[in-house]
């Protein structure tokens, strides 16, 4: 294992890797969805959701310090504490289908941003095709290219959102003022029905956890980029919001299938609409660069426990594990394909990945509770402070956002369906796999030396030569 301090990636590369992920083109049509909807009161729906977000992001840093070197991250923390049917249901339907599905739909976007824009004679599909195949190429270069790509796409997208917020906010835009009310949500039933929403626009932070085998003191600089990036996405959502009140009216936000596009040509015309066209590939290259190379060592990880394919372990010669980083990358770019760009397929999309996602948090956060009862003497590095309390708040507060998943009573209740069927499916395929090709109990907790010791890739090539895992 390399020293710590050869390690490549510092404090500035969780910072990015973590917001990378967040800030994407479905965070930007949420954002200004959630604003039509609320007005400015969305800030303050926020504001509940990154707190809230905050509990999952602690609890997901304590236990990387309990297992530092877990390549997959929540694959092995849910293996070790409750088992391999909810860690099994939870990658593959969180994280993989989630993300696949999502990256598709966001690259369809994409190209549709980039032909509104530009009126090139280029089909839409192959912008998010190009930006795909550089970022394929940069993740099977390794870590460090990976991380160079995102540092430089990530504050880039930062500043250049903050800066055009700040423009609208302070009103210094070439476009007509809206005189509106600067509220559309009044009442705290209405504030609380906008948390559903505003969750999206904080989720992901964790990104970072699968390269912190390569992070310098990691025991700090996880925890602390997580917090970082999700305060700083805040502030800049919360600028932009101030930004949309001012030169859009909040129903033509909420009617919008690129919210973004639509504000930077009423803030500054033609220009304004080539800058948020910028912004749109930055965000696009930023979350599937995070997500090309978050799920490859995720999918990686789970090889590693068997709930995955050998053949996704594969590496190549910069130890990127090439295999799944060709998967990824290509299925993303076929959904693309395959995918609409309508407004309300869009909100309904990322409503049912969103609820997919928190319950793999909710799954987080029980781990914690799980493993520091079962190890309550076991070396942390780091520790979620309060006892029981951070946990439990970060539990409770992920069951209220699926709750309040939508201020559209009949869509949150298809939305739920969705998804207790998508889990439902999960979980039968799951029982399958577990059975046949794992040959272990579903709800039985893996001890965590052994589950430190599937890093090995010999634990793999033993259990398989004995016949015990197929």
């Amino acid at each position: 294992m390399a020293r710590d301090e050869d390690k490549p990636l510092g404090l500035r590369n969780v910072v990015s890797v973590s917001m990378g992920l967040i800030v994407s083109m479905s965070c930007l049509v949420s954002l200004g969805q959630g604003a039509g909807e609320a007005g400015t009161m969305f800030i303050p729906a926020m504001a509940i959701a990154l707190v809230l977000n905050l509990c999952s992001a602690a609890c997901m840093a304590e236990l990387n310090s309990l297992m530092p070197n877990a390549t997959g991250g929540l694959v092995q923390y849910t293996l070790a504490g409750l088992g391999p049917l909810p860690t099994l249901v939870a990658m593959v339907g969180g994280y993989l289908v989630c993300n696949i599905l999502c990256g598709g739909v966001e690259a369809a976007i994409f190209g549709t941003v980039m032909t509104q824009t530009l009126h090139l004679p280029i089909p839409a599909a192959v912008w998010p095709t190009l930006v795909s195949i550089v970022i394929a190429v940069c993740a099977l270069l390794g870590v460090d290219a990976f991380a160079k790509l995102q540092d430089f796409v990530s504050y880039l997208l930062l500043f250049s959102m903050i800066a055009i917020g700040l423009i609208g906010a302070l009103r210094l835009g070439t476009g007509e003022v809206v005189r509106q009310q600067t509220a559309v949500a009044t009442d705290p039933a209405s504030v609380v029905a906008a948390v559903g929403t505003a969750s999206w626009l904080f989720v992901g932070a964790e990104y970072c956890i699968p390269i912190s085998k390569d992070v310098r003191n990691a025991k700090r600089n996880i925890p602390l980029g997580m917090i970082i990036s999700l305060v700083l996405i805040f502030v800049m959502d919360s600028i932009v919001v101030l930004g949309f009140g001012n030169y859009v009216p909040w129903a033509d936000l909420s009617s919008s299938a690129t919210p973004h596009l639509l504000y930077g040509e009423r803030l500054l015309g033609g220009f304004g609409k080539v800058w948020m066209c910028v912004v749109s590939a930055l965000a696009f290259t930023g979350s599937q660069n995070s997500t090309v190379n978050g799920l490859s060592q995720i999918t990686d990880g789970m090889t590693k426990v068997n709930m995955m394919p050998h053949v996704f372990a594969r590496k190549n010669r910069h130890g990127a594990p090439a295999v799944a980083i060709l998967f990824v990358t290509i299925s993303i770019c076929v959904i693309a394909f395959l995918s609409g760009g309508t407004s309300d397929s869009i909100s309904f999309m990322i409503l049912v990945v969103t609820v997919l996602w928190l319950v793999s948090y909710i799954l987080a956060d029980l781990d914690v509770l799980v493993l520091r009862r079962r190890f309550p003497k076991a070396p942390r590095a780091f520790k979620v402070p309060g006892g029981p309390v951070v946990p439990i708040v970060g539990i409770v507060g992920t069951v209220f956002m699926i709750a309040n998943i939508s201020s559209d009573p009949a869509e949150a209740r298809l939305v739920w369906l969705v998804s207790l069927v998508t889990l439902a499916v999960l979980g039968v395929l799951s029982l399958f796999w577990i059975r046949r090709k794992m040959h272990m109990a579903p709800l039985k907790p893996v001890p965590i030396p052994q589950v430190l010791a599937m890093e090995n890739d010999l634990y793999y090539t033993i259990r398989h030569r004995r016949g015990i895992w197929r």
